[in-house]
């Protein structure tokens, strides 16, 4: 099961450094997501990323210094994919970037371009990171393959105990926060004890002819 992971939405001290760190232990993607940030603050944080990992990491904000950065992965939020024209999509496929978005209601795969290598699904437990945002998953949950049109991750809530639950709920892999920043001292720690609990062998499937990608 792909294990990725997303940022904390406020810049904390020696990022960069825990970032690199985070790559170097076996992570395969990071979501940098910085709502409030200026570009100036944001560029300042992936010039310190080590040029080996920037091709792992996706920007959810100022999307118009990835070239420059290095960076070939871009994320979408629902609004902004919807306010996106397919055009537009299509170019960034055709420029080799890899995109995703995010839904918080199944039913909106169905709504979602081909152009989307994948989109976050969740809350899926209890968040960690956002107080009163409740999962309202049923206790016996799965995805089934058959309606699936893109692969999809699931996000909210997840750590180290219920990790394992992701897999029997059939997601095509896990995305942490919460557990990772909640104490960013650890954060190398957590993502050692959760990424061995999510490492088994990963079987990607195809819609179509298409095979997907993380």
């Amino acid at each position: 099961m792909k294990l990725l992971a997303i940022s904390s939405p406020d810049f904390i001290p020696d990022e960069a450094e825990l970032i690199n760190s985070l790559f170097r232990e076996g992570l395969v993607c990071l979501h940098i997501r910085k709502p409030e940030s200026v570009k100036d603050e944001f560029s300042a944080l992936i010039e310190k990323i080590e040029p080996e990992f920037r091709g792992r990491i996706s920007i959810h904000q100022h999307h118009d210094i990835a070239n420059e950065m290095g960076v070939k992965r871009l994320h979408f939020t629902e609004m902004e994919r919807k306010m996106t024209s397919v055009q537009i999509m299509k170019d960034l496929k055709s420029d080799h970037f890899l995109l995703s978005t995010s839904i918080h209601d199944l039913a909106e795969t169905e709504n979602i371009s081909p152009y989307f290598d994948y989109t976050f699904f969740g809350p899926v437990f209890n968040s960690i990171s956002k107080s009163g945002y409740k999962s309202a998953l049923q206790e016996d949950f799965s995805l089934k393959n058959e309606t699936r049109k893109v692969r999809i991750m699931a996000l909210g809530g997840i750590d180290h105990t219920n990790v394992d639950k992701i897999k029997k709920m059939n997601f095509d892999g896990a995305a942490i926060l919460g557990a990772l920043w909640t104490d960013p001292g650890k954060a190398v720690e957590t993502f050692r004890k959760i990424s061995a609990l999510a490492s088994e062998p990963f079987n990607p499937f195809r819609v179509g002819d298409r095979e997907w990608k993380i």
